[in-house]
């Protein structure tokens, strides 16, 4: 039985040591870890990482994970995966001790399994919910989202100047180095303003 580990982080501002470290203490070797750092929601065509362990994976082989959302944040998609696995013969456990599929038949890890990616479907739309609730009074408050600008005064002065002048969006961009859609931007804010 080969040991093959699977983590995933769901941006780049995440760290994934934490769950390599955890991987290699299961007794994992490095050479069998692979890692994506991509939303738990992401297709599975655009995990590559995930893509290359699956496919070395074989009969009687274990993959261990942190948790079952490592694989997919929606029912549907960890009971696809993991009845994939089970149909190959490849063992399934998670770190969180809720799941180990060389303990059990294969009708009880399709319960176990329909019951956690439920839960964890549950939970990600628990989270949208809460963070847009967040965004709201944020925004109630005067907070402001999105990138900083990235101009002051004196560049939307000199593009309206220009623009006056007849000069179409790309020769102003042009001018003072910005973005064709950024000066269309600020255009058409100074004009409905």
């Amino acid at each position: 039985m080969a040991l093959y580990g699977y983590w995933r982080c769901s941006t780049n501002l995440q760290d994934q040591e934490r769950q390599v470290i955890a991987l290699k203490e299961e007794g994992v070797p490095e050479k069998n870890i692979f890692g994506d750092k991509i939303t738990g929601t992401s297709n599975y065509g655009d995990r590559e990482e995930l893509a290359k362990c699956l496919d070395l994976l074989e009969p009687n082989d274990l993959l261990i994970l942190e948790d079952m959302t490592r694989l997919g944040r929606t029912m549907v998609t960890m009971l696809v995966e993991v009845n994939n696995l089970i149909e190959r013969g490849v063992y399934i456990k998670t770190l969180d001790g809720r799941l180990d599929t060389s303990l059990m038949n294969d009708e009880i890890v399709r319960l176990i399994v329909g019951v956690m990616g439920y839960a964890a479907e549950c939970e990600l739309r628990n989270i949208k919910h809460r963070t847009s609730e967040g965004r709201a009074v944020a925004k109630s408050r005067g907070v402001k989202f999105g990138r900083k600008r990235q101009y002051d005064k004196f560049q939307i002065a000199a593009i309206m100047d220009k623009r006056k002048q007849g000069l179409g969006y790309g020769s102003i961009a042009k001018s003072l180095g910005m973005k064709k859609s950024t000066v269309q931007m600020i255009v058409q804010r100074e004009v409905a303003a």
